[in-house]
């Protein structure tokens, strides 16, 4: 995936900056990309509509159309809330570069098609300086664990192999899970056989 690249070089980006409590109104995943950053995206008005801040970077050419998301340390640190990774990547992340990220939200991640790739706080900074000064487009290549940029700059992305995989096949963890089906039901025949007892036991029952 090659994209163009946004950068945010703030620390400490929060859960509830990247989707503030009051815009969690969907009963269903949908509809959170125009929610990302709202705090920071839109000004306030008297009748609660949108109007965009001229100044901040996403509202800003050629950031609008940005799939990778430069940032600093701590990047998603506070609330486990999941719709901070379904707001990145409804609109329009692909990917998000930061020295460090919060675990949970790490995990969310990988779980959502957007992948966190830990980079060095220094070369963060460049390429963020980079991509204020005009269009820079940067590669994520997850098949060959790598990030790349123009003159022929790249980095490594460290990422656990069942992450990977997941993201790889477009797969959450059950659906990763599932593609082992039929060694699951094989086990399941060879226990049967084994311990009959076990598959005959009444579940247990609630009090």
């Amino acid at each position: 995936m090659t994209g163009r690249a946004a950068p945010l070089l703030r620390d400490n980006i929060d859960t509830d900056s990247l989707i503030p409590s009051r815009e969690m109104t969907s009963p269903t995943q949908q509809g959170y990309g125009e929610k990302l950053l709202a705090s920071w995206r839109y000004l306030p008005t008297d009748d609660g509509s949108r109007k965009e801040n001229p100044n901040f970077v996403l509202n800003r050419a050629p950031f609008r159309d940005a799939s990778v998301l430069i940032a600093g340390d701590n990047f998603g640190c506070g609330s486990s809330r999941e719709a901070a990774a379904w707001a990145l990547r409804q609109f329009g992340f692909r990917a998000v570069l930061a020295a460090s990220f919060g675990t949970i939200f790490q995990n969310n991640c990988y779980r959502n098609g957007l992948l966190p790739i830990v980079m060095p706080r220094a070369e963060l900074d460049s390429l963020a300086a980079e991509a204020e000064q005009g269009a820079l487009d940067i590669t994520v290549d997850l098949e060959r664990q790598v990030v790349e940029a123009p003159g022929g700059r790249s980095w490594p992305i460290a990422i656990p192999a069942s992450e990977r995989e997941m993201m790889l096949a477009g797969l959450d963890a059950i659906g990763l899970t599932l593609r082992l089906r039929e060694q699951i039901e094989a086990f399941q025949q060879a226990d049967r056989a084994a311990r009959p007892w076990i598959w005959l036991a009444s579940p247990a029952q609630e009090t």
